[in-house]
């Protein structure tokens, strides 16, 4: 991998990790178009610390405050009806699923997941769902003539259950083109939650995988066409880039639909089945080469 190449897919990582469009099927997309090799699960796990150490500068107030609460729940009982120190317990609860199955999953999501037929396919029927989630909120928060606002759930509202389904719509984000934040916000939209609450606990809940993953593929490192160098230099490019786009996300999911993500992904998903279909990409494209 050269250093412009990595220069790249770091832009793309940060520019595409927050939004609902995979950061993992552009990366992906991205290589098959220009003609490069595959980077990899690898590459794209560790990238990934990049985009998730913008996270935790971001949010770094509210880590902290959880933290510190769950830390003191372990010891004080009193504590353990703080809803910090609960945050604290569902963010691991809600880590399972992707964990188990990451690890389950690891020959498939290193090899068939990455065929590009695949990729089209979740791209627009995760999109569909993306689409029938914004729907149904954007229709709670504005009423109608004949219905009442409706008032969606914060993350005050969060329990063991509803964080095991975000956890398990995270886990579907193993496959490139599904989004970790566009399953988790999808999930959380569909069970009634706010678009900023779903978004803030997608965030939350994809800092220790992320981070897991990313050091579980540290071995994987200078095997193939990926080196050191330009992976390092890759993970910077996508904090700085990431932390920018998340900056700008938050206050966009504030006032603002996800039908452009939508859209976005959908037209995304046809292109790809037609080039695929008409043999300009081939579906394997660039994964000879490692």
């Amino acid at each position: 991998m050269s250093w412009f190449e990595s220069f790249v897919l770091g832009l793309v990582q940060g520019l595409t990790e927050f939004l609902p469009i995979s950061s993992s099927a552009h990366l992906r997309l991205t290589a098959a178009f220009a003609g490069w090799h595959d980077p990899g699960a690898a590459f794209t796990a560790i990238s990934q610390i990049g985009t998730e150490a913008a996270v935790l500068i971001y949010f770094r107030k509210d880590i902290a405050r959880i933290l510190s609460a769950w830390f003191r729940s372990l010891t004080n009982k009193e504590m353990r009806s703080d809803h910090d120190a609960q945050m604290g317990w569902l963010v691991i609860v809600g880590s399972i699923p992707i964990g188990v199955l990451g690890v389950t999953l690891k020959d498939q999501i290193e090899g068939p997941f990455r065929d590009l037929r695949l990729i089209a396919t979740t791209l627009i029927v995760m999109g569909i769902v993306l689409g029938i989630a914004d729907r149904l909120a954007a229709r709670d928060e504005a009423g109608g003539k004949h219905r009442a606002v409706k008032e969606r759930k914060t993350l005050k509202d969060l329990g063991v259950r509803d964080g095991l389904i975000y956890g398990f719509c995270q886990a579907m984000a193993l496959v490139p083109g599904v989004s970790r934040s566009g399953a988790t916000i999808s999930g959380g939209l569909l069970m009634g939650y706010t678009r900023e609450s779903a978004a803030r606990y997608s965030f939350l809940l994809a800092i220790p995988a992320v981070l897991a993953s990313g050091v579980y593929e540290l071995k994987d490192v200078g095997e193939g066409h990926v080196s050191w160098g330009p992976t390092i230099f890759a993970t910077l490019v996508a904090f700085f880039v990431g932390y920018a786009v998340i900056a700008w996300f938050m206050k966009f999911i504030t006032t603002k639909s996800f039908m452009p993500f939508v859209i976005y992904r959908i037209l995304l998903g046809i292109l790809l089945f037609v080039l695929v279909g008409a043999g300009v990409l081939s579906p394997h494209a660039g994964e000879s080469g490692g």
